[in-house]
């Protein structure tokens, strides 16, 4: 990691949520067409929504706003977790297709609490 976060680009939890959208996209291009617009968009749409938020939010020009979109990012990421279990749990996808989506998940929801308490003790 840089020594100086001059991008959104250059932060951690930005590049796996991206990696994490990324395998979202992959994952549902195999769901029934009859999804597009049920779970598959919804999950893409959440799954998206997580970097696009963390970017926004640092292109803000206070703290708190930066932490607002970032808290956003958290809920979409919720919710990205919501529509994979509804899909594993329907059976429209496997759980070994669904667990490394999951652990990704948690590991950019890690990277953005860790985000969201350091800038609330700066």
């Amino acid at each position: 990691m840089p020594s100086k976060i001059d991008s959104y680009k250059d932060l951690l939890v930005w590049q796996q949520a991206m990696d994490l959208a990324v395998s979202t996209y992959e994952l549902t291009r195999s769901w029934p067409r009859e999804e597009l617009y049920g779970l598959t968009g919804q999950a893409r749409r959440a799954a998206s929504s997580i970097p696009a938020n963390i970017a926004e939010g640092f292109g803000r020009e206070s703290r708190a706003s930066y932490q607002h979109f970032l808290k956003i990012a958290q809920g979409s990421l919720k919710e990205l977790e919501t529509h994979l279990q509804i899909a594993q749990r329907i059976d429209l996808a496997p759980a070994n297709s669904i667990a490394p989506l999951m652990s990704s998940s948690e590991s950019v929801g890690k990277l953005l609490r860790l985000l969201i308490r350091k800038l609330s003790d700066s």
